[in-house]
């Protein structure tokens, strides 16, 4: 395929010291769609305008060809050649001139640059308006009378006026309801198809990238991160940020509550050093505050399914999102006199940084086992668990202790779990005094912090109270506490809301996903209770009999369950309704009760 864009090393500055891009690379050939996604201000429309030649020296530097054209440094001449017959930008906003009609904008570049007489340029801006299911009637209208739609519309007529060979729209859809978008997406989508153009689409809409483009670069700070096929980077993105990116964004196909990403996007006047992403990122070293990683091929072992997209780059010092948790051929016996019961059989998965997987299952499933066994607390009789590749536990060996301190277990019952002869402060403590690696004033501190962090008194009589005092919600978020004050980078929660009242229930789950976005923390959240667990998981296991019997995305698992345990767990997860024959035929109508005059 004959190149048409080549991007190298290009750099943006503008007055006032602020990096708007830096060292971008970039490549895209006739008829090819790319679609440039990421946060406000991640220097998505200066590529945009850099692309249409509007960025020059000296707030430019590197180089951009198209058609073997450079356009940094050009002559204004050069420049006014390529624009609306090779290159069209639609800019942000659709920027109309309010005093002049929308049919003599679109017509301008046909009289300006063809030439051709007003007469001729009107008929032609109609057949512009039809092509883009514009109503030509609008054409004699004024911009701010007609809709944001239409005035998008009209910009795409404009945009295609001269027939360019690139397209590059900046937030096309931005300000639209999902109607209008979509009718947007996929005209654009036609045009492009039988135009046979290049399309450029700089949008946060990640629906719309999905479905305008082939391709995807995410840029974050300037800075591309990373760059590959469409459905390798926004299905099964590697990069922290393309994850926590697409994981904080609303769509009607997850069901999981949204999850911001923790800290703002960085002043692109004061960017930071090393990897532009690190002060935020949950995995960070130190390496990665030292220096710049370079864009490179992401390796096979950097995604979910163990397969990497041909042309999949990623800009990580670690290789991308990385596996915290992975539990291989999981088997486990308990005897009771002659009798021998399996409890797990040939369990596997694995739990990247920052995600959060459910274990679901009937009751005597194996669920609490698997809990036990991949915090330590267990051993398995066959198979293993490793904690950022490390083994931490299989047969015949102890789990190591550094190891043990980064994956804490909370437990089922809070009740059983805390000592009744410890104080709160005690409690809490206990995990730092039995490792010994701080001293009494620092102890106290990091408990103060971790009460604090999950809605509890830092001061006054709590700290000397006793669990007996305490109410369950209370004593579960002391359970979370105690297991947070050691700074695991895993949390196993074993049912730790089911002894909770609906309204505990929501604010231990509320406390559950701001540790995790703050920490980064990785979640195996163990429960039967699957309308919950849906709300806060990224992918679910399904356990029955000791087997996993199926594994997938929340979404999916929850909505349309493949296997006979999870129909039965969606069944039993209904939603109560009020002509629900359960409550009627006690003799209780509630509706009834609900009326004036009951």
């Amino acid at each position: 395929m004959t190149t048409l864009v080549e991007v190298d090393d290009l750099s943006v500055c503008f007055d006032g010291g602020a990096q708007a891009l830096a060292g971008v690379n970039l490549r895209l050939g006739r008829g090819e769609s790319l679609a440039v996604v990421g946060e406000s201000g991640s220097g998505k429309s200066t590529l945009a305008m850099c692309l249409a030649g509007l960025v020059q020296a000296p707030h430019a530097a590197g180089s951009i060809r198209l058609n073997g054209k450079e356009l940094l440094g050009a002559t204004e001449a050069t420049l006014r050649s390529l624009r609306w017959t090779t290159v069209a930008l639609a800019l942000q906003g659709s920027p109309f001139n309010p005093v002049a009609t929308i049919g003599s904008q679109v017509a301008e570049p046909l009289r300006e640059r063809l030439r051709l007489g007003r007469k001729d340029a009107a008929l032609r801006a109609r057949d512009l308006a039809v092509e883009v299911l514009l109503d030509p009637a609008l054409l004699d209208r004024y911009p701010h009378q007609v809709s944001g739609g239409e005035r998008r519309r009209a910009t795409l007529a404009m945009v295609l006026a001269l027939d360019p060979t690139l397209v590059v729209l900046d937030e096309p859809t931005a300000g639209l309801d999902p109607a209008t978008s979509q009718a947007l997406v996929r005209r654009v989508m036609t045009l492009a198809r039988d135009r046979g153009f290049a399309l450029v689409v700089c949008t946060h809409d990640l629906t719309h990238a999905v479905g305008l483009a082939t391709r995807t670069m995410v840029l974050y700070g300037g800075h591309v991160v990373e760059h590959g096929p469409t459905p390798a980077v926004l299905k099964t993105p590697v990069h922290p940020y393309s994850w926590a990116l697409i994981n904080a964004y609303p769509s009607m196909t997850t069901t999981k509550d949204l999850r911001p990403i923790r800290g703002l996007p960085p002043d692109s006047r004061n960017l930071p050093s090393g990897c532009v992403f690190h002060p935020r990122c949950t995995q960070a070293e130190d390496q990665c505050a030292q220096r710049r990683p370079a864009l490179e091929p992401a390796s096979a072992d950097s995604d979910a399914a163990g397969q990497t997209a041909r042309d999949h780059e990623l800009a990580c010092h670690l290789g991308g999102l990385r596996v915290l948790l992975s539990a291989h051929g999981l088997h486990k016996w308990f005897d009771a006199g002659k009798q021998r019961t399996q409890a797990l059989s040939d369990v596997s998965f694995s739990l990247r940084q920052g995600e959060s997987v459910g274990v679901v299952g009937p009751s005597g499933s194996g669920k609490s086992t698997l809990a036990a066994v991949l915090s330590g607390h267990l051993r398995p009789d066959s198979g293993q668990v490793e904690f950022q590749g490390i083994v931490q536990s299989r047969p015949g060996q102890s789990a190591p202790r550094s190891g043990r301190r980064r994956i804490q277990l909370v437990m089922q019952d809070p009740i059983d779990a805390l000592s009744p002869r410890l104080s709160i402060e005690r409690l809490v403590a206990e995990p730092l005094e039995a490792e010994g690696a701080f001293d009494a004033e620092q102890r106290r501190g990091l408990v103060l912090d971790a009460l604090e962090s999950v809605g509890l008194p830092r001061s006054g009589t709590f700290l000397t109270s006793y669990a007996h005092q305490l109410s369950g919600g209370q004593l579960q978020r002391v359970a979370l506490a105690r297991a947070l004050v050691c700074q695991p980078l895993v949390l196993v929660a074993d049912e730790p809301t089911s002894q909770l009242d609906p309204s505990e229930q929501a604010r231990l789950l509320g406390l559950l996903r701001e540790r995790q976005v703050e920490l980064g923390l990785g979640l195996v959240l163990v429960s039967h209770d699957l309308a919950m667990v849906r709300k806060v998981t990224d992918r679910i296991v399904v356990l029955d009999g000791g087997r996993v019997v199926e594994v997938g995305p929340s979404e999916v698992v929850s909505v349309a369950p493949a296997s006979s345990t999870a129909q039965r767990l969606v069944h039993a997860a209904s939603p109560l309704a009020l002509d629900h024959p359960g409550l009627t035929d006690v003799g209780f109508d509630p509706r009834a009760a609900a009326s004036p005059s009951a």
